[in-house]
């Protein structure tokens, strides 16, 4: 059993949805600060791919906003216990967020995109111009689509979350 903060993670759940262990990156940069203030970092390769790929979308007329990006294990650990503090049943939130130790956001790889015309990690994210921009290009930059509908790690379809791959 993996304990997390006050609850456990079924290691069969874990071994079910073929989940990776993720390592918490250990060197981060400054990518962005939002407009209320929050720091987004990144690994230094991962923000540089980040700001040539926001580059050439801006070039193309599409705006991408980070919403999201580096996210401890221990952030992902209060982000669950604040879940089950409303109400949440642990099941249905290991639908929508990865257990401690399994995010890709643990390794300052992963971004979570918005627009400025579409509500934040909303799944109609996937009919903007910048998500099908995203398709056609993020692979130029490094970036693919972590979770797709149907995916084999069980979790929602997540057409905000796109992740870097270190080459």
């Amino acid at each position: 059993m993996k304990m997390a903060g006050s609850f456990v993670i079924p290691p069969q759940l874990i071994q079910q949805r073929g989940l990776i262990e993720q390592d918490e990156a250990q060197e981060l940069v400054l990518a962005e600060t939002g407009e209320d203030g929050r720091e987004y970092l990144l690994t230094p390769a991962a923000n540089q791919a980040w700001q040539a790929m926001k580059t050439a979308a801006m070039q193309d007329g599409i705006a991408l906003l980070m919403i999201s990006a580096f996210r401890s294990i221990a952030r992902q650990t209060d982000i669950i216990r604040d879940k089950l503090a409303a109400g949440m049943v642990l099941q249905d939130i290991l639908l929508v967020c990865a257990p401690p130790g399994y995010s890709e956001h643990h390794t300052g790889r992963a971004i979570d995109i918005a627009t400025p015309e579409d509500p934040e990690l909303e799944i109609s994210f996937d009919t903007t111009p910048a998500f099908a921009w995203l398709q056609v290009n993020a692979s130029r930059f490094g970036f693919h689509l972590s979770y797709p509908p149907g995916n084999s790690s069980g979790f929602q379809y997540e057409p905000w979350h796109w992740c870097y791959a270190d080459s």
